[in-house]
């Protein structure tokens, strides 16, 4: 810390001025030499890295050895062997411990492996100051210090974290340190005194001024006993977990200059009045997500000179006197919910340096702010937020300014033209995600520092390649996702670019201003309408290692010229090449190459197997048919190889191994290897799926390491091999639409790691295999249309995971209702138990777990996703500092089912993770319907035919306003369907036939476009559509001799009312518009006129000359 070595300083010349003169005319004493040569000798040191011990001897006198101080007397008072490389410990035999007379003992920076404190330290009695910072001691704090009665300063830090109090008792420990003045214990672990350390502290060190004890895990509250410890200047309490309030106490420490709370979990609302403190310079309270506050009036010449509250929950806006703190340098704000715009007064702060907006709600324009009065500036981010108008010429003007960092707002116009005084110390110019537009200016070169200059996410339309007229080196210029048309010229060779991104613009020809460009080493010009050949000049840039020239209309390459540049990555997917461009096969230390979705066809040829560098080889979504394999019969080592969807047909490649490979979606016809274990030893996904294998599964593919076996849509039988499913580290296992026998095997391991198991549409027969509670982590299980017989799986129901159950089709039997079910499945979003022989009622209080179900869709924070997406390799990214590649989908697995939607039976091949759905169809479930399934708001479909079911539909069914398919078809309902379903607005397919409904099917506009076939078989149901709404309504009955109440008995008929309501609304305003709008009155009368004359046209000839006279006079009497 600052202030401690300040401190110690401070004192250092005190200890010397006090024995100066004495120490000149004084002698060390023997014994004291002689402590310190054994003490010396008793050391394991770097001689190379000493400047003090390498130069102790007996031919000098110890006090004019580097790092002795004596007294008057000629005993040692003072001891600085810090930063000496020490790496030994010390025992308590050490003749360290016969100086008595030691009052500054300082062992920092060095290396005591490890070892304990020893307690010997407890002799040396007249100790001042004591330091033992990243000494690396580990171990208990010895209660022996407790004997440092005169102990002023104690630093015990450790960046090792293996020193601490777990044993010790810190009241006895600091009981007798009642002079202590600075206490440093970072990094020890003081966990176990819960909140006690800070009675300790408050009841003993009254004199405390600095109090340091981040990253201690410590706990909380804060007593407020500590209040005692008014000489505070410094408190650091950062890097703990005190989940608690920060107390108001801090704010009564009238001294206080630093306090320091930064990421450790303190929760509530922050005091103001702390803000408030007179001397307070510093303040850190960020990183604690889930403390609120807003920030004061603040008074004027404030003191505070840095204030972070950064990753919290503050809000608010920043207010105007934020201008009264004229020694501010660094003010963080960023990443939460400051509204408002940036007050105009943050131009008063001349002293600030630093200054991060980033990451809120900050509006409206900056422009009327005088920038140019932040002369000491070197950072601006106001990044992410929502400001708008042009971007300030002022801004640039700043003569200290290194970074600027404006992306991700609404600013609009063109840049400022930039004088030739511009911040020439501006390296760093971010200003994507905005509404600029128009050419940029040339003027930008007269940033001379400018080397990252990102623009990307705008709409401008040229970049002034030809024009810096003196040298200029950008490491990287991203203009992606812009309006840039091509480019004519040759361009400035003054310009150099290391990093060029011109992705995503409407681009039509190759740039010819890239050849001047001779230190270019990344090139993208992908998403662009770039045709015909790819320049072979392209290929003569030397520094060129990455080109990305994707999603455009390359058709074919020009040949390269001798000496081409040796390429790292090359991206041409999405283009239409029709053949392996041939200088690829002396491409030698290609690493990446991604051919996929072009027209290329017929052989994958045996050199491409030949480089040993390549790692990720795309070539999916062509039309390749063969394979040659690599000459010498060698194997192919590759880390993603990615053939999917071509025509290849015949064997399975046996001579690549990888950590990716997918070969699905082909016409492979063999059956899978015996061996092919041996070749996928190292492979974490491997796909087979939709091709024509057939055969038994090996028991060696068992082998693979594989995350992912996707062995899906093949003709394989025989049955599943016991060892596939004792893997522990398998997440997913896809055997779906194959013909495989006998049964599912019972021995999933305990903690394994299954998180997709899919069987559906085999013939696997037996029961549920009771070992699947093992897999915890278990999100989708689909067993559907197999003859598997079982009851209802409930011991899966601790598995708190499980997204998706589909057991449809199967003879699953019994009840679904399951005990203790408080917690069952809180993320289910998919449950499909169609087509069993379930029986029973629908349990009521089951469904009411799924929260995922229940859940408001406005009100749950679900990300949209996939339901276990598993990434597996890193997606092909752009990142900041190396933007490489476009986005592209990464390698992973997605699941997918079969369900009935809407009537139809459809093939979801991935799920959303917000997707969810019932289907109890087809089973024999009896009793009422549960009302409280009306509390699932989030279901999309429901699908309870095909049962038993009595009673009424529930009129809760009309709080499930997501719901967009309802089928309560072939059951035994009863009573009217609910009005409440007019509600239902997202509803697009509902079933309630073959029931026993009756009365007038509701009137809403949802209802009108159901077919009549949704509405039959019931014999009391009326009204459209199923019939005519002209169906005569029978007297309502009578009670005590009157009509009963009117809402029993006739009904409004709102489609006759409504129309007598419109057609009235209507000509009320179209008469009044004529009324009280003379120019509407005016178009109404020319307009009426003109009709007339065209049907009647001998009235044009006797009244058309005067309504026009009538017209031109009345329109210039105004």
């Amino acid at each position: 810390m600052t202030t401690l070595f300040l401190h110690f300083f401070l004192f250092s010349i005190t200890t010397c001025v006090a024995n100066l003169i004495p120490a000149v005319h004084s002698h060390c004493i023997e014994d004291q030499q002689l402590s310190l040569l054994h003490f010396k000798k008793s050391l394991a040191f770097d001689s190379s890295e000493s400047s003090k011990l390498i130069k102790w001897n007996s031919s000098t006198d110890c006090c004019f050895w580097l790092g002795v101080t004596c007294s008057s007397n000629g005993h040692v008072v003072d001891l600085d062997l810090s930063s000496e490389s020490i790496s030994c410990s010390i025992d308590n035999s050490s003749s360290l411990f016969q100086l008595q007379h030691l009052q500054s003992l300082n062992l920092a920076d060095n290396d005591f492996i490890g070892s304990q404190i020893p307690s010997a330290i407890g002799k040396l009695t007249n100790l001042r100051y004591l330091n033992l910072n990243a000494a690396n001691f580990s171990g208990e704090i010895p209660i022996e210090i407790s004997r440092l009665a005169r102990l002023a300063i104690l630093d015990l830090s450790s960046s090792s974290r293996d020193l601490g109090a777990e044993n010790t008792n810190l009241s006895m420990l600091f009981q007798n340190l009642t002079e202590l003045t600075e206490l440093n214990l970072d990094g020890n672990n003081l966990s176990a005194q819960g909140p006690h350390w800070c009675q300790a502290i408050s009841s003993s060190l009254t004199n405390l001024r600095v109090l340091s004890l981040s990253k201690c895990d410590l706990s909380g509250p804060i007593c407020e006993s500590l209040t005692k410890l008014q000489s505070l200047t410094e408190i650091y309490l950062d890097f703990n977990n005190f989940y608690a309030p920060v107390p108001r106490l801090f704010a009564n420490f009238s001294k206080l200059t630093s306090l320091d709370l930064g990421d450790s979990n303190f929760q509530g609302t922050f005091p103001k009045e702390i803000f408030q403190i007179p001397c307070l310079q510093t303040i850190d309270l960020s990183w604690n997500t889930e403390l609120c506050g807003s920030f004061p009036e603040f008074p004027k010449n404030g003191s505070l000179q840095s204030i972070d509250v950064s990753d919290t929950n503050f809000s608010g806006i920043l207010p105007n006197s934020i201008g009264n703190l004229k020694l501010l340098s660094i003010l963080y704000l960023s990443k939460y919910s400051f509204t408002g715009s940036v007050p105009k007064s943050i131009a008063n702060l001349t002293k600030l340096v630093n200054l991060d907006l980033s990451g809120n709600l900050f509006n409206g324009p900056i422009s009327a702010i005088s920038w140019e009065s932040l002369v000491n500036l070197e950072r601006l981010d106001l990044s992410g937020n929502l400001l708008n108008g042009s971007i300030p010429s002022s801004i640039f003007s700043l003569p200290l300014l290194g970074v600027l960092l404006l992306f991700d707002n609404l600013f609009s116009g063109q840049l400022p033209e930039l004088s030739n005084t511009s911040s020439p110390l501006l390296s760093d110019l971010y200003l994507g995600n905005n509404n600029l537009e128009g050419q940029i200016p040339t003027s930008i070169f007269n940033l001379q520092g400018l080397r990252h200059l990102h623009l990307s996410s705008n709409n401008f339309s040229g970049f002034p390649f030809h024009g810096p007229q003196r040298p200029i080196e950008l490491l990287d210029l991203d203009l992606t996702d812009n309006s840039l048309f091509d480019y004519n010229g040759t361009g400035s060779s003054f310009l150099q670019i290391s990093y060029l991104l011109l992705a995503s613009n409407k681009l039509r020809v190759f740039p010819d201003f890239l050849k001047n460009q001779s230190a270019l080493s990344v090139l993208d010009l992908s998403r662009n309408q770039i045709q015909g050949q790819i320049p072979n000049w392209i290929w003569s840039i030397k520094s060129l290692e990455k080109l990305n020239l994707s999603c455009n209309s390359f058709s074919t390459l020009e040949s390269p010229l001798p000496n081409y540049t040796i390429l790292y990555s090359l991206d041409l997917h999405s283009n239409k090449l029709r053949s392996f461009p041939n200088f690829l096969r002396n491409q030698s230390e290609l690493d990446y190459l991604d051919l996929s979705n072009n027209q290329i066809q017929g052989q994958i040829p045996n050199w491409i197997w030949s480089n040993n560098f390549r790692q990720k080889l795309y070539l999916s979504c062509n039309s390749l048919e063969s394979l040659q394999a690599p000459l010498l019969d060698s194997t192919f080592t590759v880390s993603v190889l990615d053939l999917h969807s071509n025509q290849l047909q015949g064997q399975i490649p046996m001579f690549v191994s990888g950590q990716y490979l997918d070969y699905s979606r082909n016409n492979f016809s063999s059956s899978i290897p015996t061996d092919i274990g041996d070749f996928i030893s190292a492979t974490t996904s491997l796909s087979l799926s939709s091709n024509n294998l057939h055969g038994a599964i090996p028991k060696s593919i068992c082998n693979a390491s594989a995350q992912v076996l996707d062995l899906s849509n093949n003709s394989l039988s025989g049955i599943i091999p016991q060892c596939l499913t004792q893997s522990q580290s398998r997440s997913v296992i896809d055997l779906r639409r194959n013909n495989l026998t006998g049964t599912i095997p019972d021995n999933f391991v305990e903690h394994c790691k299954l998180q997709t198991l899919d069987l559906s549409n085999n013939q696997i027969q037996g029961q549920f295999p009771k070992s699947l509670v093992n897999c915890s982590s278990l999100e989708v299980l689909n067993l559907g249309n197999n003859q598997i017989t079982d009851t209802f799986p409930c011991l899966l129901k601790s598995i708190s995971t499980l997204r998706v159950l589909v057991l449809r089709f199967n003879k699953f039997y019994g009840s679904i209702g399951c005990p203790k079910t408080n917690n069952t499945w809180p993320v289910l979003q998919i449950i499909h138990l169609a087509h069993n022989n379930f029986s029973g009622e629908i349990p009521a209080k089951m469904s009411l777990t799924w929260q995922a179900m229940v859940a408001n869709e406005d009100d749950s924070s679900t990300n949209l996703g996939y339901v276990s997406r598993l990434v597996l390799i890193a997606s092909k990214t752009s990142s900041v500092a190396q933007p490489v590649t476009p986005i592209r989908p990464g390698v992973d697995y997605r699941n997918g089912i079969t369900t009935f939607i809407k009537g139809l039976e459809l093939d979801l091949v991935m799920i959303l993770t917000i997707f969810t759905v019932i289907d109890f169809s087809y089973n024999n479930f009896n009793g009422s319907i549960p009302d409280e399934m009306g509390q699932l708001k989030s279901l999309y479909v429901l699908n309870l035919s095909g049962n038993a079911l009595t009673g009424e539909i529930p009129s809760s069914f009309g709080n499930m306003r997501q719901l967009e398919s309802l089928d309560l078809s072939q059951n035994h309902l009863s009573g009217q369907i609910p009005p409440q379903f007019a509600n239902l607005t997202f509803l697009a397919f509902l079933n309630v036939s073959n029931n026993q409904l009756t009365g007038r099917i509701p009137t809403s506009t949802q209802f009108s476009t159901f077919p009549n076939t949704s509405f039959e078989g019931n014999q009391g149901l009326w009204g459209p559509p199923l019939t005519a709404d002209t169906v005569a309504v029978p007297p309502p009955p009578k009670s005590n001799g009157s009509l009963s109440n009117m809402n029993s008995g006739d009904e409004i008929d709102w489609d006759i009312i409504s129309v007598e309501i419109g057609f009235t609304c209507g000509f009320g305003i179209a008469v009044g518009s004529l009324l009280f709008c003379k120019r509407w009155r005016k178009w109404y009368y020319r307009a009426m006129c003109n009709i007339l004359f065209k049907i009647f046209p001998q009235l044009e000839q006797r009244f058309g000359n005067h309504t026009r006279h009538v017209y031109v006079n009345t329109r210039w009497s105004h």
